[in-house]
């Protein structure tokens, strides 16, 4: 589903931020992608639908991400961003959830639809019809991922999905995630949602891939962990023998 090879980028004036990426996520893989501040977690994803040019090859169900495939590449992408003031843009939070779908081609009535379904999914059908200057933190980043989900998008990139939400938010959304028959790459500090969602993980550090396997065997990796600037996961860090 989806691809990389020798996937690297350099911010204008600056060091290199990847360096030889390379691997691939299977149709309907959850893959977890963790590293300290600075690893590149959030220029990888942002390669994938070509906000950033990289260099290397990054393949999208088959097609190169390149300039004559983006439209293309971004109808089947949805891309939960880092800050969500970054991604609400209309007035209240159900125009921005109509809008994707609206201008791809579904009625106002459908779209309308499939917004209320993915805001009783995810708990929050209260926030419908709210403004979104006047909705907290949480509930935007909770909003934010409504409008990704309401795209159907066959392949969901997010990134810290779980900053600023309260626990039950956070379950609320680990669980809808979990019932997803969706790809996913799912960067994020938050190990533990990490643990419970994703079966495999990416660990980077300073632009390199440092590992690639079982989730649950790197995170209980405290060595591996610890010499990339990561901690175990708090649901861990009692274990004996971890």
């Amino acid at each position: 589903m989806i691809g990389f090879e020798n996937v690297g980028y350099a911010y204008p004036g600056g060091s290199p931020v990847l360096d030889g990426i390379t691997f691939e996520v299977s149709d309907g893989e959850k893959v977890g992608l963790v590293g300290a501040n600075g690893a590149g977690k959030s220029t990888l994803l942002k390669c994938v639908p070509g906000l950033l040019e990289a260099s290397g090859i990054i393949t999208v169900s088959g097609l190169r991400v390149s300039r004559e495939n983006i439209a293309e590449i971004r109808r089947k992408v949805g891309f939960v961003l880092q800050d969500p003031d970054n991604q609400m843009f209309m007035p209240k939070v159900i125009d921005d959830m109509i809008f994707g779908p609206v201008n791809y081609g579904s009625t106002r009535e459908e779209a309308e639809e499939q917004a209320d379904s993915v805001l009783r999914g995810l708990g929050i059908p209260h926030l419908r019809d709210r403004y979104n200057h006047r909705i907290s933190g949480g509930e935007k980043r909770m909003a934010a991922i409504a409008t990704v989900l309401a795209m159907r998008p066959d392949v969901m990139l997010m990134d810290e999905p779980s900053s600023s939400l309260d626990p039950r938010n956070r379950r609320a959304l680990i669980n809808t995630l979990s019932g997803l028959d969706k790809t996913m790459i799912i960067a994020s500090h938050d190990l533990d949602m990490i643990l419970d969602l994703c079966p495999r993980v990416i660990l980077l550090d300073h632009g390199t891939l440092i590992a690639d396997g079982e989730t649950a065997g790197i995170l209980r990796d405290r060595e591996l962990l610890e010499s990339h600037g990561l901690e175990l996961p708090l649901s861990l860090s009692g274990q004996k023998g971890i």
